[in-house]
């Protein structure tokens, strides 16, 4: 596939590193040469200096000849008109990165069909539904559900109270009653790991579960977590992700947000008439203390400093909050919050690379999700008639070792993944998969 990604910052830097993993064309369009020059350093693309509304620009790039324009410019206005353009000199699909949520109401989004953009992403939007997704399974790190939660990949970091501290995989599952649930992936001190039967758990690991919803009360049990049930909430950070999700659970959670700038106070007060808004420092202990944060059942701090968010959930664990969400801007900094006391990690930016990614996928997937911190993919396949995942059961398919079939959907019914399942035609398969093997999968299905 050809692609061509418009805007060489965090996200376009996050697809360029997916993308070049799988034998795409790439030509990155940017204006800041030290931008270009980090990627031509880092990965096997094409470098253009320049902006990419530019139509010589465009041209030079190969836009006729283009599979995909992913516009992810700081400047949304840039980003419609790359859009815009490359369509009308030849891109056959383009996806615009936005910051103005009204483009997303669906009588808005026929009007940049018919301009020529296909898909508009919202980054704090996708951000806001996470936090309000992760804040139902409070036992979890992250969670992602597959054909309307049938299936489930749940992370959970295991502490020392954790049953399977010590024990292999294998031991983990003699000892299950049910076979309802499957370990895909250990990450541990920065590196991912596919587990086989002889691998052991240890404390601080973060590992991903495929489950079905009858599974879900035996992992937490495995993993000494428990379902907690929030009432209070208190957000850090009056910004666009804090105010979506206030804004959605002010009539369920007694809300309390703390912002530090006056006049956004005065916004968000005539915007969320539900939620106490607080004009304060965030990191101000004595003002913590003050509103009772020993109170609160969960703590989400989303203002636009990574240190803060890191630090106020910290704040939080000390006085005995139970679930603690904090948004990562710096990439760099997710495995370190990850090896501290903070429970759950967003980085919108990975949030928003993910989502686009999908769009370079074939059409035997259906989703994908990228997972924070973790060099890895959880796919959903659909299995061709006839296609090679079909031909034997799992244990004699040779599948890459670099992935790992976690469960298989079959209508109503749900399957997780043994050595003797057999994939039937039409199935709907989860996959977990390192990305250097996901065009191996892919063949599987094809």
């Amino acid at each position: 596939m050809k692609i061509i990604i418009a805007g060489a910052g965090e996200v376009g830097t996050l697809l360029t590193k997916m993308l070049s993993q799988q034998n795409h064309e790439i030509v990155v369009i940017d204006p800041s040469v030290d931008r270009l020059q980090y990627i031509s350093n880092h990965y096997d693309v094409t470098t253009l200096h320049g902006d990419s509304d530019s139509l010589e620009l465009l041209r030079e790039a190969g836009i006729k000849k283009t599979d995909l324009l992913v516009a992810v410019n700081p400047n949304h206005q840039l980003n419609i008109i790359s859009g815009i353009l490359g369509k009308k000199l030849g891109a056959r699909k383009t996806i615009a990165r936005i910051d103005n949520d009204e483009y997303l109401y669906p009588k808005n989004k026929q009007y940049f069909l018919e301009l020529g953009i296909d898909s508009l992403i919202y980054p704090e939007k996708l951000a806001a539904n996470e936090v309000i997704n992760l804040l139902s399974q409070t036992g979890t790190t992250e969670m992602v559900d597959f054909s309307g939660g049938l299936l489930s990949l749940y992370v959970i970091k295991l502490d020392e109270n954790a049953p399977i501290i010590n024990h292999t995989l294998e031991e983990a599952l003699r000892n299950s009653k049910n076979f309802n649930y499957r370990a895909v992936a250990i990450h541990r001190s920065g590196h991912t790991i596919i587990p086989r039967g002889s691998d052991v758990f240890h404390v601080g690991d973060l590992v991903h579960v495929i489950t079905n919803k009858e599974g879900i009360p035996t992992l937490m049990e495995f993993s000494g977590k428990k379902k907690v049930e929030l009432k209070n909430l208190m957000i850090i950070g009056g910004s666009r992700i804090g105010r979506r999700v206030a804004k959605k659970l002010q009539s369920q959670f007694t809300i309390k947000m703390i912002e530090y700038d006056k006049d956004r106070c005065y916004q968000l007060s005539e915007e969320l008439h539900n939620t106490l808004i607080i004009n304060a420092d965030g990191r101000n202990m004595d003002l913590l203390i003050e509103e009772e944060i020993q109170r609160m059942d969960a703590l989400i701090a989303v203002t636009g400093h990574s240190e803060t968010n890191i630090l106020a959930c910290l704040a939080a664990k000390q006085f005995g909050v139970k679930k603690t969400i904090a948004e990562i801007e710096n990439i760099d900094y997710i495995d370190l919050a990850e090896n501290i006391d903070v429970d759950t990690i967003i980085n919108k930016k990975l949030i928003a690379a993910s989502h686009i990614y999908s769009f370079t996928l074939g059409d035997e997937i259906r989703s994908v999700k990228c997972l924070t911190g973790t060099d890895a993919d959880v796919l959903e396949f659909v299995a061709k008639p006839g296609s090679k995942i079909t031909r034997a059961p799992i244990r004699d398919l040779d599948f890459p070792s670099g992935a790992i079939i976690g469960g298989v959907i079959r209508g109503d019914q749900v399957f997780i993944a043994k050595g003797d399942t057999q994939v039937l035609d039409h199935d709907i398969v989860v996959v977990f998969s390192l990305p250097i093997v996901v065009q191996k999968v892919e063949k599987f299905f094809q």
